[in-house]
């Protein structure tokens, strides 16, 4: 399954549009309005919240972002480097070994579950807004977003946009 990730032009809380090959919303993603951990939902068509992704408060040198799921359980954390050069990002705590094997934010990297492929993201270049396109199985999307999500989030944070 291909989906298409973009954050909405004119919103106020983050919100951002996900979208299948045929351009039909397949889940969305609801930022809260005045948030300094830049809160966000991976909500499935009908409302439902799969996953909860929210900055750490401080940040230092090291940035992070947290993954939630439905019942508010943390299921990892999203870390970048103190000198993150090279765009590299990592997955902790989650029940499986997560590794993005590439540059995040340039034109494309892998997702890796356990060493295996799991995923794909590639970055689309646009002037106004960020965009990705991420490829993975139905099953594991929603997961995937909340990931992209969290770097998003992360990088947003630590640019001050």
């Amino acid at each position: 399954m291909k989906v298409y990730i973009k954050n909405k032009l004119m919103s106020v809380g983050g919100s951002s549009a996900v979208l299948n090959e045929n351009q039909e919303s397949v889940f969305r993603v609801k930022g809260r309005v005045f948030s300094p951990t830049r809160v966000k939902w991976v909500c499935d068509l009908d409302g439902n919240k799969l996953f909860k992704i929210r900055n750490k408060w401080l940040n230092f040198f090291v940035h992070k972002a947290y993954i939630y799921d439905a019942d508010k359980n943390k299921i990892c954390t999203v870390k970048d480097k103190w000198f993150n050069i090279h765009n590299e990002y990592f997955i902790l705590g989650y029940k499986d070994e997560i590794k993005i094997d590439g540059r995040f934010f340039s034109l494309r990297a892998n997702i890796l579950r356990n060493g295996q492929p799991f995923g794909s993201v590639r970055r689309q270049i646009t002037i106004i807004r960020d965009a990705f396109e991420l490829e993975a199985n139905e099953e594991d999307m929603p997961f995937l977003i909340a990931i992209v999500i969290a770097i998003d989030n992360i990088t947003d944070k630590k640019y001050k946009r």
